[in-house]
């Protein structure tokens, strides 16, 4: 795929502010809450272990308190993403509708289905109710991420 390194690198800047959007408006939003009134924390099958990760145990998360870090790293990934989109998406056939739902998908399985299956699963015993929930926040976020990216590189 012939695309300019600056258009990839808008590509990825738009992809990854996508994500935080799609993130503020899921796991914020609906599943934490503005004040830890969310889903996720509130619901009384959610493990222990996962609360007192979020609201507890020292030192909570940074993208809790000092979420500057994760934001700026969440955009970062997301100039990788459009790299990664730039060297296969030519493989796939032509579209942009077309290539940015392979793109989601591929960021899904990859990153957010492993995620899901290996930290709140493996390591902090979520339900796998409250997991399904997180896995279509997980969806939104993939496929902003995707179709942003695809929508951009695909651009004529």
């Amino acid at each position: 795929m012939s695309v300019p390194h600056g258009r990839t690198i808008l590509a990825g800047i738009a992809g990854g502010v996508s994500m935080n959007v799609a993130m503020l408006l899921t796991f914020r939003l609906l599943g934490f809450g503005w004040n830890g009134e969310g889903i996720l924390l509130k619901s009384p099958l959610q493990s222990h272990k996962l609360i007192a990760v979020w609201t507890e145990i020292e030192p909570i998360p940074l993208v809790v308190n000092t979420p500057a870090p994760i934001l700026t790293g969440i955009v970062l990934f997301g100039i990788i993403h459009a790299y990664i989109f730039r060297w296969i998406a030519s493989a796939w056939p032509p579209g942009t509708v077309g290539r940015g739902v392979r793109f989601s998908v591929l960021v899904f399985a990859m990153t957010f289905l492993f995620w899901e299956f290996f930290t709140p699963f493996n390591m902090f015993g979520e339900p796998l109710q409250l997991i399904a929930l997180e896995l279509v926040f997980w969806t939104c976020i993939a496929f902003a991420d995707g179709m942003t990216i695809a929508a951009i590189m695909e651009k004529s």
